[in-house]
């Protein structure tokens, strides 16, 4: 088995190498898989992003690589968790705008589209628009977040109580249009951002929708929207923004406060324990994380610093365990 994970790794580096326009041929299955053990050793701590970028979203793809989106005209970012080395995959326009994402099992790049109302596709591989969905007047919602499973590409609104839902139809193809799924039950909009990070419950029955508002976490039916409050034993999630979950432990990003809660759920995702609790020195306002190995990236919006042409953007690597 752990020749299988070293062989593993070792491929991984040498796609990422080749698509950070390295070379391919210094990776081997005895020295990359004891440098991605070596923990900071292996990987950049801290990868720059372009001065000016203003991310929000980050997910991560195909041979160790990352995508991160822009706030400020809709940019995608590509690069390497390797090397950190990249360069911009989507070209920004003006008016446009990137918050949550991710990549599906057939390399397709869902974007959310934050005031615009939209949310795109993009073949992740070379960033050609594959369907864009105006699921709102720009102006009048905020697309903050995205979570894909094998039928359906579910995007939040945090300031419309609704999911909009596109239905795969065969063999995962995209559709024509999509559908407005309101939420009944617990979860009840106020004043401010309400509805933002989504993900699965462990049995794949159900959603994970954050409150940011109100730090509560609720688990939403698919199909209805009916929706329930999560039992977190009195741990509250306010500042709650991206969510990332393997099997039943839930990541939830508290921007703000500069921290990542660890919850441990149950099978259905209806109860959890916050089992502790990640922050860095070099968090500065994270929004969203994605996984790679045994660590996850944080990237920084910087919300509470001005943004200017000139200021610095990263991503932050800490360990998932």
């Amino acid at each position: 088995m752990r020749r299988v994970v070293l062989i593993g790794l070792a491929t991984g580096l040498a796609a990422s190498a080749v698509l950070a326009g390295g070379s391919a041929a210094t990776a081997s299955p005895r020295s990359s898989g004891a440098a991605v053990g070596a923990h900071s050793t292996a990987l950049p701590k801290v990868i720059a992003l372009p001065n000016g970028f203003r991310p929000e979203g980050i997910a991560t793809g195909r041979a160790a690589s990352f995508y991160a989106g822009s706030l400020a005209d809709g940019a995608v970012y590509r690069g390497s968790l390797i090397t950190g080395r990249g360069s911009v995959l989507v070209p920004g326009q003006p008016g446009s705008a990137a918050t949550g994402m991710k990549v599906d099992r057939k390399n397709r790049l869902f974007v959310s589209g934050g005031p615009t109302g939209q949310g795109r596709v993009y073949d992740a591989a070379t960033g050609a628009p594959l369907a864009s969905y105006q699921f709102a007047a720009a102006g009048t919602s905020f697309v903050n977040d995205v979570v894909v499973t094998r039928d359906a590409a579910y995007f939040t609104d945090s300031l419309q109580p609704v999911l909009y839902v596109l239905r795969f139809g065969r063999h995962g193809g995209l559709p024509t249009g999509f559908e407005t799924l309101p939420f009944s039950g617990d979860l009840v909009y106020q004043a401010g951002f309400n509805a933002n990070g989504i993900e699965t419950t462990p049995d794949g029955h159900a959603l994970l929708v954050v409150q940011s508002n109100t730090g509560l976490l609720f688990r939403v039916n698919p199909h209805t929207g009916t929706s329930t409050t999560v039992d977190l034993g009195g741990a509250s999630l306010s500042f709650g923004d991206g969510l990332l979950r393997r099997g039943r432990t839930l990541y939830a990003v508290r921007n703000q406060l500069n921290q990542i809660a660890v919850i441990q759920l149950n099978r259905s995702g209806s109860a959890g324990v916050q089992s502790r609790t990640i922050t860095d020195p070099a968090f500065d306002v994270p929004t969203t994380i994605a996984r790679f190995g045994p660590f996850l990236y944080a990237v920084n919006a910087r919300f509470s610093t001005p943004p200017t042409p000139d200021t610095e953007y990263t991503i932050v690597q800490v360990p998932a365990r």
